[in-house]
């Protein structure tokens, strides 16, 4: 397998995780954990979400592609968490396992079709009373100066990350990013926010 996060996993907590704190925390307001809560992060990366939800006493599963981003998932967790490199059109999980089920920026990273059927399957894991945490990228108005900015360091990330995965990141835009996933599996928002300057959608969402 072709693991594109190889290189970098080892420095992106301090590369990248710094402009996500404040994003993570309005995540973690916007559905309280609870303790014994059950949840699972899809695209977990390095594992920086689910320690968060772990250290309020839930507790954690995470799944990604990359085997680089795992390891240090599970250097950062070690059997804090059940971790598992899978698929998220394929997450290894029973129906209804999950009170909270997260995602945090990774949809935007996927075509289209994986994109809808990642949606499905984090639907079917949700149990009926819990809920869908997605944070992505917004496409809408941006605040000057500061979501102008944000929106110049995204993109030039989006780039450096390669043709295919800036071409999944226009993708996303073009099919309504979040809410045309939301709309197309039926779920019912419960609480929407706008982050980074209007670069960020937040939504939480359980099915009808």
């Amino acid at each position: 397998m072709n693991d594109p996060y190889r290189r970098i996993a080892k420095f992106y907590d301090t590369l990248v995780d710094p402009p996500n704190v404040v994003v993570r925390k309005i995540g973690l307001d916007m559905y309280p954990p609870r303790e014994g809560m059950k949840v699972l992060d899809v695209g977990c990366g390095t594992g920086t979400s689910l320690g968060l939800y772990h250290n309020a006493g839930c507790e954690v599963s995470g799944i990604d592609l990359s085997p680089a981003m795992l390891d240090q998932a599970r250097q950062k967790l070690g059997d804090r968490a059940d971790l598992r490199q899978a698929d998220a059109t394929h997450i290894p999980f029973t129906d209804n396992s999950f009170d909270l089920v997260t995602t945090f920026l990774t949809l935007h990273e996927m075509p289209p079709a994986t994109r809808t059927a990642a949606m499905a399957e984090m639907t079917r894991v949700v149990n009926p009373h819990g809920r869908l945490l997605l944070i992505d990228f917004r496409s809408g108005p941006i605040r000057f100066p500061k979501g102008w900015l944000y929106k110049t360091l995204i993109v030039s990330m989006e780039l450096a990350a390669g043709r295919e995965h800036f071409n999944h990141y226009r993708e996303f835009f073009s099919h309504n990013g979040l809410p045309g996933l939301i709309s197309a599996q039926g779920l019912t928002i419960a609480t929407e926010k706008i982050l980074s300057a209007g670069n960020l959608h937040a939504y939480l969402a359980h099915k009808p």
